[in-house]
């Protein structure tokens, strides 16, 4: 029988997506990994934002402490996570994003990853074309997940030579609004925030997140704050230009004559500041929201989080002494690696985002150096692809400012949250391909 054709089998979007996923390198990349012994020919990975500086203490807890009860293996407490999850993380939370009114275990809804979270503000806020405002450079997977499923409108929010996380960032936002409202037709009904920010490494200052709370009280639409790095935040011991900024939690500002409450929304998970993105586990938090609430309800089954996940969360968040320990050693490992990777890049004279003080990202500019390196090259030449070809070509991979919507050229990210062997084989590698 002869084989149909793929138009024929798939809807528009599936084939989309599935030409999309063809000429995504990064899952080739993570089948090919580098180590010194048994793969030297395979990728150094400094493009995904893992972290892994930890793994060693938290499996060690890990294997310690877990006994599954039996009833994680049912449907136990529903699609939105157990009670005693929702507890253990409104507990959590409560001590350290330090929110005006407590955290309580029924405004919690817990998800399988963070992505899905982002998916369902997104499918419950914005009906089909409206738009959700996002900021310039943005972590290049709210594209995906606020648009392919729920089909909203991602409406980039470019800043020029404004700071993005400064006060001034927020007369951009309101012009982006407007212009797209005029010319689509449709309503903005959200503005996504990363805070600390993916991939700049900062906070949003306190009175910022109050402006653009103001602004979406002007407009009525939801300010959704993805906080998944809340508790990666360090000491910068090296640049304090722009003076690093301590995080503050949207959910630490009283909305009393700033914002409806019921606009105001936040997101976490355990993928970043616990090292763990294969435990599948993302919370959406609306205090003030009970029609919200009632809608996660009725589609928390697409999002189930695993039994196992469950309870191992809800076993680690629960022990206040290890969490506390754990979180402190995370920091100063982070703050170090960021001393090492920033130096190395300033002393080889590559420009870089300063005053970062979270996250695990430095923000370079290897086209100005590749520039600089090569000045037989055209000025019309596209720079980043022409960079990105010779990472590869070192096998080295960074996550392109392409994918992260940056408004120059030539930017990337590199994820410096690596064991000291990786990095410093990352660098090498990067130099090597500006220096080819």
């Amino acid at each position: 029988m002869a084989q149909a054709n793929t138009s024929q089998v798939l809807s528009n979007r599936a084939q989309d997506v599935s030409n999309a996923t063809a000429a995504n390198l990064m899952w080739d990349i993570l089948s090919d990994i580098w180590c010194p012994s048994t793969n030297p020919g395979g990728y150094v990975n400094v493009g995904v934002a893992e972290n892994g500086l930890m793994h060693d203490e938290l499996l060690k807890y890990i294997n310690t402490k877990l006994e599954l009860p039996a009833k994680y293996l049912t449907y136990n407490d529903g699609g939105g996570g157990s009670t005693r999850l929702r507890s253990a993380v409104s507990q959590f939370l409560n001590r350290h994003l330090h929110p005006v009114k407590p955290l309580e275990a029924d405004q919690l809804v817990i998800t399988n990853g963070v992505s899905s979270a982002i998916g369902h503000v997104s499918w419950a806020f914005a009906d089909p074309g409206e738009g959700i405002l996002l900021g310039r450079p943005y972590y290049g997977t709210f594209i995906p997940d606020l648009s392919q499923r729920p089909q909203s409108t991602v409406v980039p929010v470019n800043f020029e030579d404004v700071d993005p996380l400064g006060p001034k960032a927020v007369e951009k936002y309101e012009k982006a609004l407007l212009e797209f409202q005029q010319s689509t037709g449709q309503r903005v009904k959200a503005l996504m925030l990363c805070h600390p920010h993916n991939p700049l490494g900062r906070c949003y200052p306190r009175d910022v997140i109050i402006e653009l709370m103001k602004l979406c009280q002007k407009y009525q639409i939801h300010l959704i704050s993805d906080e998944i790095y809340a508790l990666s935040v360090w000491d910068n011991t090296i640049d304090q230009h722009p003076p690093p900024v301590k995080f503050e939690s949207a959910l630490s500002i009283d909305p009393n004559g700033i914002i409806d409450p019921r606009l105001v929304h936040a997101l976490w998970g355990m993928s970043k500041d616990f090292g763990a993105n294969g435990i599948r586990l993302g919370v959406i938090i609306s205090q003030h929201n009970i029609d919200f609430h009632n809608a996660l309800k009725g589609i928390s089954l697409y999002s189930y989080p695993s039994g196992i996940s469950d309870h191992l969360t809800a076993l680690i968040l629960e022990d206040s002494q290890f969490t506390e320990s754990y979180i402190q050693q995370n920091q100063k490992k982070l703050s170090d690696l960021y001393a090492y990777t920033a130096t190395y890049v300033k002393n080889h004279g590559i420009e870089y985002a300063t005053g970062c003080n979270a996250a695990f990202f430095l923000w370079v500019n290897l086209g100005k150096k590749y520039r600089e390196l090569h000045p037989e090259l055209s000025e019309d030449e596209e720079i980043g692809e022409k960079v990105m070809s010779q990472l590869l070509k070192h096998r080295v991979f960074l996550a392109s400012g392409a994918l992260f919507g940056s408004e120059k050229s030539g930017w990337f990210r590199i994820v410096f949250s690596q064991p000291r062997d990786i990095l410093e084989e990352a660098l090498k590698r990067i130099l090597a391909a500006l220096q080819d």
